[in-house]
């Protein structure tokens, strides 16, 4: 019986790139290192998300998984991210119970950024 999400993870095809991007442009800590830097985890919220570079056994993918990230503000973080040249592949798009967009990674990973709730 699955009881939780343990973590969510990401594969990526260059640690460093990675690294760069999910710590300097969205600004994440990382709480743990593993596999000699290929694995990287970070606590965000009560959530851990990992990323690790793997070869051909984990390889990223535009079509798969994306993780959603819960942000204050959505159009000022879009902003920001657009600002850092951070691919948009779909604009903020409003729904009767949240606002969300989702970039791109520098491997093409999904990520999606959502706001609960109305404006």
């Amino acid at each position: 019986m699955i009881t939780e999400i343990a973590f969510t993870g990401s594969p990526v095809t260059d640690i460093k790139r990675a690294r760069a991007f999910y710590e300097g442009v969205l600004g994440f800590k990382p709480t743990m290192e593993s596999a000699g830097g290929l694995w990287v985890e970070y606590d965000i919220g009560a959530s851990t998300f990992g990323i690790g570079c793997y070869g051909d056994a984990w390889k990223p993918s535009p079509d798969g998984t994306c993780v959603v990230l819960e942000v204050d503000n959505l159009d000022a973080e879009v902003s920001r991210l657009k600002s850092k040249g951070v691919p948009v592949a779909m604009e903020i798009t409003d729904t009767p119970v949240c606002r969300f967009a989702i970039v791109c990674d520098p491997d093409g990973n999904r990520i999606m950024l959502h706001k609960r709730g109305a404006r």
